[in-house]
């Protein structure tokens, strides 16, 4: 019994020191780390993580770049991880907090998620009152900073990514008739001190709507809960009380957010399968 004890405690010793070596990849800039610095970061002598790190590189765990010989986690790592903490998707997760938000609004519900320099539906919930919006039907897309949704994703993200994204997109605004760089950074101002975006931008003729952002454990802007209305719907006495409802599903949500969720990384093709299988409520 001592003998099966004492290989079951360096069994866990080993398991613990892999883990460890395996957070500080994670914590490690992206394109990789050496040795030295993985040894001093986990506590352990270089000779140890090196042996760790072969062997994690032999489960196609970690991968070595073989001119920096730098250590990073692999690709295949990051496929495992999609598929666990959230297994049944962003989507699914949402739906319950679009039906929610729909009975208590009558208003139509829209789920956003990043897309490189545009914005996603990734879901919606019809109400009963006709209404355009920017990107339509699930699926859709519109540039970020135009429509309440893809404005609330824009204004938190940070500042040197916002940047790149103004940058690219100021020229695909005009399209949109009244956009231009002055209205996007001062609506984008006017959403991180508010913490919302809305409500009548004026872009689309009698529609209003208004948007908060989805935030993930880390504290990251992965999505928006938009709703889209008639102008007349989304009156000053009547906002604040929309808001706070979007809030809190917002709030319910992104704790449970799963980073690698292949829907916000890739999401168009995390709504295949939804457009063919799932009707719309």
């Amino acid at each position: 019994m001592k003998e099966a004890s004492s290989v079951e405690s360096a069994g866990a010793g080993i398991l613990q020191r892999t883990f460890a070596v395996i957070r500080a990849l994670g914590a490690a800039k992206p394109e990789g780390e050496r040795v030295t610095h993985i040894a001093k970061a986990v506590g352990l002598s270089q000779a140890t993580v090196h042996r760790i790190l072969h062997a994690l590189i032999a489960e196609q765990v970690v991968e070595q770049d073989e001119r920096s010989k730098l250590y990073r986690l692999s690709i295949d790592f990051f496929a495992m991880a999609a598929q666990a903490g959230n297994p049944s998707g962003m989507r699914t997760l949402c739906r319950p907090s679009l039906l929610r938000l729909c009975a208590s609004l009558g208003d139509t519900i829209f789920l956003l998620v990043r897309s490189s320099f545009d914005a996603v539906c990734l879901d919606m919930c019809e109400g009963p009152f006709p209404i355009r919006s920017f990107t339509g039907d699930i699926g859709g897309r519109v540039a970020l900073g135009v429509g309440q949704g893809s404005l609330a994703i824009l204004a938190f993200l940070p500042e040197a990514e916002r940047e790149e994204i103004i940058r690219f997109n100021v020229p695909r605004l005009r399209g949109y008739g009244v956009l231009d760089e002055v209205y996007l950074r001062t609506e984008i101002e006017r959403v991180r001190q508010l913490g919302y975006a809305g409500s009548n931008s004026g872009v689309l003729d009698g529609m209003a709507g208004v948007a908060v952002p989805v935030f993930d454990r880390m504290g990251h802007a992965v999505a928006a809960l938009s709703v889209g209305t008639l102008a007349a719907r989304l009156s000053q006495d009547r906002l604040p009380m929309v808001v706070e409802l979007l809030r809190r599903q917002a709030e319910l949500i992104g704790p449970q957010t799963n980073p690698f969720d292949v829907a916000m990384r890739r999401p168009m093709h995390g709504l295949t399968r939804a457009l063919t299988t799932e009707p719309l409520a």
